[in-house]
């Protein structure tokens, strides 16, 4: 008997009947949604909302039984103020600002494709005139290159010692390099307390974090891990900066990231007492340094919240 060849199981994965170029379109269409969804699971969305997220699309699509790239503004305007006009006015922005949202994806990932192959220009049907008021910054994220993350970290710590406020600065670029490191959100680091730190727990310490419940049940602690990179972080922050915020550093429920300012009832006192940071105070500090030292196509970064 003899053994099929390298062609032959090709030819085995390959479908019997090529693809006509309309069904070729609709496959690239599902390709597509599945990667946004994807994309948007990776920035944290929730299953039931990535559901929704491309349900508008789905919906005009499957009405003019049409691709994306194919539906154009006079389509969407009819469809919109006729047949799939929503009863509440935010329906219909929240609709049209997810359709929105998606050609954004599809501009940045497919264009090049779909011209090639189909030589249709994407290009969203929402546009100047029926783009909905007060619909905000569109934030589709993109993550860096791995490369480039670790050559921003790299940057904003060469410049550490030039900061105008040390201390504050080493706490911003710790707190921003330990969620990047974990995958804890901004909020849950922020609240942490010198005592949450369990630096004998597994391989290279753990640290509490009180997480976001599930169905109403409230905040849950758990334990996230530290990773070798992490402890070593941590480890220099405790240790060198961590006692430069005038409370005490040794106290376990002191503030593990303190805020730079006292409350004033506490600063009239003197008391050595600090507050946690905010979570906007970590944004807005990792959203400067990331403009600053993020080299690359993307020139913002934003946390978890």
């Amino acid at each position: 008997m003899v053994e099929p060849g390298l062609a032959d199981v090709l030819t085995l994965q390959r479908p019997a009947v090529e693809l006509s170029e309309l069904e070729a379109e609709r496959a690239l269409f599902q390709d597509s949604l599945a990667e946004y969804c994807w994309a948007r699971d990776v920035a944290g969305l929730a299953p039931k909302t990535l559901d929704a997220l491309v349900q508008p699309v789905l919906e005009v699509c499957a009405f003019y039984d049409v691709v994306p790239w194919r539906l154009n503004s006079r389509e969407l305007d009819r469809y919109f103020a006729g047949p799939g006009k929503p009863n509440r006015h935010t329906t219909m922005r929240s609709k049209i600002n997810r359709i929105d949202g998606y050609f954004a994806f599809l501009e940045q990932r497919y264009a090049g494709e779909i011209l090639r192959r189909f030589g249709a220009a994407v290009e969203s049907p929402v546009d100047a005139f029926n783009r909905p008021r007060h619909r905000g910054d569109f934030g589709l994220r993109i993550p860096p290159s791995a490369r480039e993350t670790q050559d921003f970290f790299r940057s904003w710590r060469a410049a550490l010692p030039t900061a105008r406020k040390y201390p504050v600065a080493v706490r911003n670029y710790v707190i921003s390099k330990l969620t990047y490191i974990s995958g804890v959100r901004a909020a849950e680091l922020c609240r942490g307390r010198i005592g949450d730190v369990h630096w004998e727990n597994g391989q290279w310490g753990r640290f509490l974090v009180q997480g976001k419940g599930a169905r109403g049940s409230g905040p849950r602690e758990r334990e996230a891990c530290l990773f070798r990179e992490g402890r070593e972080l941590l480890w220099w922050f405790v240790e060198e900066v961590r006692g430069e915020f005038g409370d005490d550093p040794t106290d376990p429920h002191a503030p593990l990231f303190p805020s730079e300012r006292l409350p004033r009832s506490v600063a009239d006192l003197n008391l050595p007492i600090s507050l946690a940071v905010v979570p906007d105070t970590f944004r807005r500090a990792l959203k400067a340094a990331s403009r600053e030292y993020l080299k690359g196509s993307v020139t913002e970064l934003f946390p978890i919240c």
